[in-house]
């Protein structure tokens, strides 16, 4: 089974010098998507699922388009949440975030005041994941190394695309791997604006691990179109 993630394209953050809360993609975001769109036209998913804030709802449009597929919404998706800066000056948002990144490792957990904390996004998302895969029959198994069972759910043809996050398709990312948590998934596993990100299974002789095939790949991005 093959696990396509995608991030959401650049989203306009601040407008007028004002943040702008769950915001619209920028006209340069609006041509990432479409690049990502044209990228996979030809390949085949037997599900695409979206996150539900709007910038990856509009990334999610052109691929939709030319794959045929409706919009189905996954709330578990959903990235971290931040405060309420709606409409506040931006340099309050970028003060907040560089005082976050200056803490002591251990106190990131707690991550931005007003906004939802590293620990509980963490365990969100791995909950999520761990259900997403479970209802595809997948289950972790009973070990101190990253390895999984499969029952008769499981169909190693499967292939399904996630349009998310950063946060999400990082997070996503080292759970399935197995790496141990840390409060800075989304730095640990770098991943760009419209981006393509690939995770397959591999059978083992007691269950199946995955393997991470593709990691941001913006190869269908022209160099002037590479965000982060």
């Amino acid at each position: 089974m093959e696990l396509v993630i995608i991030r959401h394209a650049q989203p306009e953050w601040v407008k007028d010098g004002l943040s702008v809360d769950n915001p619209p993609l920028t006209d340069l975001g609006f041509r990432q998507a479409e690049a990502v769109a044209k990228e996979i036209a030809n390949e085949h998913f037997d599900e695409v699922l979206v996150s539900p804030l709007l910038r990856t709802r509009q990334t999610a449009t052109p691929i939709l388009d030319v794959l045929g597929k409706p919009l189905v919404i996954e709330p578990w998706l959903e990235e971290i949440r931040n405060p309420i800066w709606h409409g506040t000056p931006q340099e309050k948002a970028e003060a907040a975030w560089s005082a976050e990144k200056s803490k002591a490792s251990h106190e990131r957990w707690s991550g931005v005041e007003g906004g939802e904390a590293v620990s509980d996004f963490v365990a969100r998302i791995n909950d999520g994941i761990s259900g997403f895969l479970a209802s595809r029959g997948i289950v972790r198994a009973s070990s101190d190394l990253p390895v999984w069972e499969t029952n008769d759910q499981f169909d190693d043809n499967r292939k399904i695309a996630l349009i998310c996050h950063a946060g999400t398709g990082s997070v996503s990312l080292c759970h399935m791997l197995g790496f141990p948590v840390t409060p800075w998934e989304w730095e640990r596993l770098v991943i760009g604006h419209a981006t393509i990100n690939r995770i397959s299974t591999l059978k083992l002789a007691d269950g199946i691990t995955f393997g991470l095939t593709q990691l941001s790949g913006n190869h269908h991005l022209e160099p002037g179109m590479r965000t982060y």
